[in-house]
């Protein structure tokens, strides 16, 4: 069962790892970890998350804890619950949130995403965690008391006074919910600001996802907002929990990090933060005009950076975007759709921008299968072979925040273990299509000897 404990989140196949008692146990260690009396949870739309929602619930009572439910959310919104003090009967601060989702997991997994005294929990935590539901054998009985909160009404009136300023906009845009979370506030938010000419697709949270899996990363769950974009000038897409953004107009698809320069070039004096598997590009142009800081893959390690560092940004390739600017540092799909809404009103030309920066090749993500027991020992191994070979190698330089980032003149290569399954995690970026093939093949040879 300890692997259904991960780096960033608690993720696993529902009633094969998440079953009862296990989700009892999660609840009940969880709330005796919050030193508030108040804890909120919500859940995304798969068909088993109401389910474990009665389990957690179970355990959270178990500990002690008053349950204030919020129902079907997206994730942004439950983490916003952290950041505003909730009216129930009178003002209170919640200790924590857990959002029970599967993110863009296939349909039959489930998970918990966790925030206490408005800080990720995850890492160690969760491990240790982990060990406590493994070894105990308290037996928790049946509990589904909550409060019932109405949070999507304060997020909804948030992002619409945030964002007034947008009202009369003619976006002439599509957004495509997946079937997921984002469609639960995404019309009403739009319709409070008062954004015109939009279309709105798979809208209805359904956890079998009829239409396409929720995962704007790939490609081929993109292909109805790019027919879209035929008669429309921009394009949105959401994963399941409305965490990470796809966003398009007609001759691009912008990945976080290429975003995460487009906000820059929109504030004085910038701190970004992004990923070892980020461009090169953004970090040289960024700071040109302000400071980039290149640190571990995971939505919890960037959150937790950017409010160490008090930056005002933090983008994954993947399309988790965090704005401490004018928000509250968290990974809010939503959000983002209208700090992006609002560079188009503004007259932010993006593909302009993008063309205007130094032409790189790059891989997408190349995913390499071991084992969990192996993963770390063969990064470890292949930084040792690449320090003690750096200069017959050619390399200039290795970062090894997460993983190797090996950069040589022309380019730059990752190799980094997965934390979350028993992948390594491969991408290559370099000046030209041949140095591309020359960094991929040599670093993929190197590699295969320590697989």
């Amino acid at each position: 069962m300890k692997h259904i404990f991960r780096e960033y989140d608690i993720r696993g196949i529902f009633d094969k790892d998440l079953k009862e008692d296990v989700v009892k146990k999660i609840g009940y260690f969880i709330g005796k970890r919050i030193n508030n009396d108040y804890v909120f949870v919500s859940y995304d739309a798969r068909i088993h998350s109401l389910t474990l929602y009665k389990w957690l619930v179970s355990g959270l009572n178990k500990a002690g804890k008053k349950v204030i439910s919020g129902g079907m959310l997206p994730t942004g919104a439950n983490y916003f619950s952290n950041f505003r003090p909730l009216c129930i009967g009178r003002k209170i601060e919640i200790g924590g949130s857990i959002q029970i989702t599967g993110s863009h997991n296939p349909p039959e997994y489930n998970g918990f995403k966790i925030t206490i005294n408005k800080r990720p929990f995850f890492g160690r935590d969760i491990y240790s965690l982990g060990e406590e539901v493994v070894n105990s054998d308290i037996n928790i009985e049946d509990n589904e008391e909550v409060i019932e909160y109405d949070l999507k009404s304060d997020y909804v009136d948030f992002i619409s006074n945030q964002f007034s300023h947008l009202r009369g906009l003619d976006l002439n845009g599509v957004f495509d919910c997946g079937n997921g979370v984002a469609g639960i506030v995404l019309r009403d938010i739009l319709e409070k600001i008062g954004i015109e000419n939009y279309e709105i697709l798979f809208e209805n949270p359904d956890g079998t996802f009829p239409n396409h899996h929720p995962d704007p990363t790939e490609e081929e769950n993109l292909k109805w907002v790019k027919e879209k974009l035929k008669n429309r000038n921009y394009a949105f897409a959401y994963d399941g929990d409305a965490d990470r953004i796809a966003f398009l107009d007609k001759k691009y698809n912008y990945k976080g990090d290429i975003l995460a320069y487009f906000f820059a070039k929109t504030m004085k004096n910038p701190c970004v933060i992004s990923e070892v598997k980020a461009t090169q590009v953004i970090y040289d142009e960024i700071n040109k005009f302000g400071k980039a800081i290149m640190y571990k893959t995971g939505h919890s390690n960037l959150k937790t950076l950017l409010y160490e560092k008090n930056c005002d940004l933090a983008a994954e390739v993947s399309g988790h975007i965090f704005f401490n600017d004018r928000y509250f540092g968290i990974d809010d799909a939503i959000y983002v759709t209208f700090r992006i809404i609002e560079l188009i009103k503004n007259g932010f030309d993006f593909a302009k921008e993008f063309e205007r920066l130094p032409k790189v090749y790059n891989t997408d993500e190349i995913k390499i299968k071991t084992t969990e027991e192996k993963k770390f020992e063969i990064i470890e191994n292949l930084k040792k072979y690449l320090t003690e070979n750096k200069e017959k190698l050619k390399i200039e330089e290795i970062v090894d925040v997460d993983g190797v980032r090996i950069i040589f003149k022309n380019g730059w290569g990752l190799i980094r273990a997965s934390n979350t399954t028993p992948m390594l995690v491969t991408r290559f970026e370099a000046k030209s299509k041949g140095d591309l093939e020359k960094i991929k093949n040599k670093l993929q040879q190197i590699l295969k000897t320590f697989l």
